[in-house]
């Protein structure tokens, strides 16, 4: 048996596996004056050279690349995805592949309520949201949807240009920018039986999306139930909620007339998305790609105004050819909600401070 304790001497030429290799215990014969061929980067150093610097170049050009995730709480199929989806692609093309934006839609990256956290903790680099959503936090927020106070897209216009150097502050306060802003169509009321007064809410379960529609579900009557957008239809469905205040565009997304039959064009406000950046993140962009990210927000923000406007009729049509029934509200039921609408800008007034009275006081001029 060999001693383990001793050197093991092997005969001339011979060598075993070196360390860390397999010692299969068979000594390998070499030769002396066996010669091997030269490595080839050896051979020809100019071109090995040459192709060492091509390497790390593609290399560079790989670490360049800055890559935003971008999640979104609506479904692919939804204008305002289509568009931001557009605007990706534009930065994309703009910056020559440089910033590359990654949408995550349906709220598949982060649910809603949690991208606007997630952008400014720096989970995420960009995002979109509904402004109203965070009205709580902060009622200059929900501007746009205090009810009847902006229920046209000429009013929606005018509202956005007064209230965005307030919002951009804001954000900006909390280590984010502000990009572009985009409408919903105008917001009508879905109910599962006919409603004639207000009256007619009364016991309801009303989905709820932001402090606003808990309020008129209080003033109505009904119960406020938080559900969103992507988890409506099942709602519905199991009877979680058999009223819901939102426009027709997400009626159509969420196929309302499989659970839903009713539909009343109140055109009670026109809420916006809000698409915003992480501050550190933009501010990591050199200038000519923070460019090239304002100018497609700015194309995207005019898409975005004309196509919501564009499809209003188309998603109403949508829901009565699937058997809605799509009605103008009653003038009882109308007046019902301006009543309500004008308590609600009070309160509102009350909470917003001089900023939500400098908004609303120039608005009104």
């Amino acid at each position: 048996m060999r001693d383990l304790g001793k050197p093991e001497a092997y005969p001339p030429g011979e060598a075993r596996c070196a360390v860390g290799a397999i010692d299969t215990g068979r000594p390998t014969s070499l030769p002396f004056g066996t010669t091997f061929p030269h490595p080839p980067f050896l051979e020809n150093p100019m071109r090995s050279l040459i192709a060492l610097l091509g390497a790390a170049l593609a290399s560079s050009a790989a670490l360049a690349q800055t890559k935003w995730d971008m999640p979104t709480p609506y479904a692919a199929t939804n204008f305002h995805t289509e568009n931001i989806v557009q605007f990706a692609a534009d930065v994309e093309k703009a910056t020559g592949g440089k910033l590359k934006i990654q949408v995550h839609s349906n709220a598949s990256l982060f649910k809603a309520p949690e991208i606007k956290r997630a952008v400014q903790g720096g989970q995420a680099q960009v995002g979109e949201i509904l402004l109203s959503g965070y009205s709580n936090e902060d009622p200059v927020f929900g501007t746009d949807s205090v009810p009847f106070l902006a229920t046209s897209y000429a009013d929606a216009a005018k509202l956005w240009k007064i209230q965005k150097p307030f919002l951009e502050a804001r954000f900006a306060k909390q280590g984010m920018v502000a990009l572009f802003s985009v409408p919903w169509p105008p917001q009508g009321i879905y109910s599962t039986k006919p409603l004639a007064t207000v009256a007619d809410m009364k016991g309801l379960k009303m989905r709820s999306y932001n402090p606003y529609t808990s309020r008129i579900a209080e003033l109505s009557g009904a119960q406020p139930v938080t559900i969103q957008a992507a988890e409506l239809a099942q709602a519905f469905a199991t009877g979680a909620v058999n009223a819901n205040i939102t426009s027709g565009a997400t009626g159509y997304d969420t196929k309302a007339w499989e659970v839903v039959k009713n539909y009343y064009d109140t055109q009670a406000w026109l809420p916006k998305n809000l698409v915003f950046a992480n501050k550190k993140a933009f501010d990591a962009l050199d200038k000519a790609t923070q460019d090239a990210v304002r100018k497609a927000a700015a194309d995207a923000e005019a898409r975005g105004w004309k196509v919501s406007e564009e499809k209003t009729a188309f998603y109403l049509a949508e829901l009565k050819k699937n058997g809605m029934n799509v009605q103008a509200p009653s003038a009882q039921l109308k007046a019902d909600f301006r009543k309500i609408g004008a308590q609600m800008t009070e309160e509102w007034l009350k909470t917003a401070g001089p900023d939500g009275k400098a908004i609303v006081d120039a608005f009104r001029k």
